[in-house]
């Protein structure tokens, strides 16, 4: 079962994990867990590993689950066939100390997944196979977008789908607990946004929250643009304006690459009705802005600012997006729709 949206899950925060997932049981949901943390293996490991896959299993998550020699050692299996059945696994990622070649019937029991970020200079990829790149807990180790790329060429030249990781913004992992992004740029960012860069941008096939849990507002948003993946700018709006939330806006095809021109700007400009001088100040990336009526003809006409622009007496500034949502910017694109949403500070818990 393949989804563009998944949630890793780990046996050492389950129990923190559950009102989370409870929100999404019997959607086929995917599931990544890793069955070799060190840090988590106790005297009671095992027995905690086999409830909550029962649980997952039950409650209808397609589990992912990362594996190594060591993973069969701590079970006390033979293989990975008897593990599979064992925890109700319907995918193994296969991190290290497995021979392709070796695996044998497992294909034909579950379906396997690579590990995207090592693949360069594999000559033996498997076509048509899910490939995970890795998350990384250390700020300044992700993947930088350019080797993120040409790995992700690699996978595509043999049809594979491509699999990565976002940070949570609600409740992060340890011991870092500096997110678990793939990309390096992502860290810190959304995690709305940076699923939105994934799937549209960079064109992955799925995204994973690598960290414990997502705010429910980021959670909504996702699975809205899982729906209709028109991108939502999360914007604070000068009172005035707050007329223009949840419309769907388009991208002036012949929008300049600084900032985006939103083709029906003059149908909400009132006939008659002046756009005085307000606010003219300097023009951010991320801020939203209306050209008032010393800009004659385009008085009325709103933008958001992609890169920063100096202060123009013709223009005001209207809003702004908060920095963490300024990623989204990147995935807009002449001739696209988008809409402007309020920040609802009540959801974000």
């Amino acid at each position: 079962m393949f989804k563009p949206f998944g949630l890793a899950v780990y046996v050492s925060a389950f129990k923190q994990q559950l009102p989370f997932l409870e929100k999404l049981k019997g959607q086929h949901v995917p599931i990544f867990t890793s069955l070799h943390i060190a840090e988590e293996v106790t005297d009671t490991y095992v027995n905690e590993v086999e409830e909550m896959c029962q649980w997952l299993h039950k409650n209808e998550f397609y589990i992912m689950a990362d594996v190594s020699p060591y993973t069969l050692e701590h079970f006390g299996e033979e293989s990975l066939s008897s593990l599979v059945k064992r925890l109700h696994i319907d995918n193994v990622r296969l991190d290290f100390g497995f021979d392709k070649k070796s695996l044998g019937d497992l294909f034909k029991e579950v379906d396997v997944t690579y590990n995207a970020s090592t693949i360069l200079g594999d000559e033996d990829r498997v076509p048509e196979a899910y490939y995970m790149h890795n998350f990384y807990p250390r700020p300044e180790t992700g993947l930088d977008s350019e080797l993120f790329e040409e790995l992700n060429r690699e996978i595509r030249a043999v049809k594979g789908k491509i699999l990565a990781f976002i940070s949570g913004d609600k409740m992060k992992r340890g011991p870092i607990f500096d997110g678990l992004p793939t990309l390096e740029s992502h860290r810190y960012a959304a995690p709305y946004a940076q699923f939105v860069d994934l799937i549209h941008r960079y064109q992955v096939d799925a995204a994973y929250v690598g960290d414990i849990s997502l705010s429910h507002q980021q959670l909504k948003w996702i699975l809205a643009y899982l729906e209709e993946p028109i991108v939502k700018l999360p914007v604070i709006l000068a009172e005035a304006y707050h007329y223009l939330y949840d419309k769907k806006l388009t991208v002036r095809v012949d929008s300049p690459k600084g900032f985006i021109r939103v083709q029906e700007s003059r149908e909400f400009a009132q006939e008659g009705e002046k756009v005085e001088p307000a606010d003219a100040i300097l023009r951010r990336r991320g801020t939203v802005t209306i050209d008032n009526l010393h800009y004659k003809r385009y008085s009325g006409e709103i933008q958001v600012m992609k890169a920063d622009y100096p202060d123009d007496t013709r223009v005001n500034v209207i809003g702004h997006m908060p920095e963490e949502y300024l990623l989204l910017l990147e995935n807009i694109k002449n001739g696209e729709q988008f809409s402007f949403v309020p920040i609802n500070e009540n959801l974000q818990g």
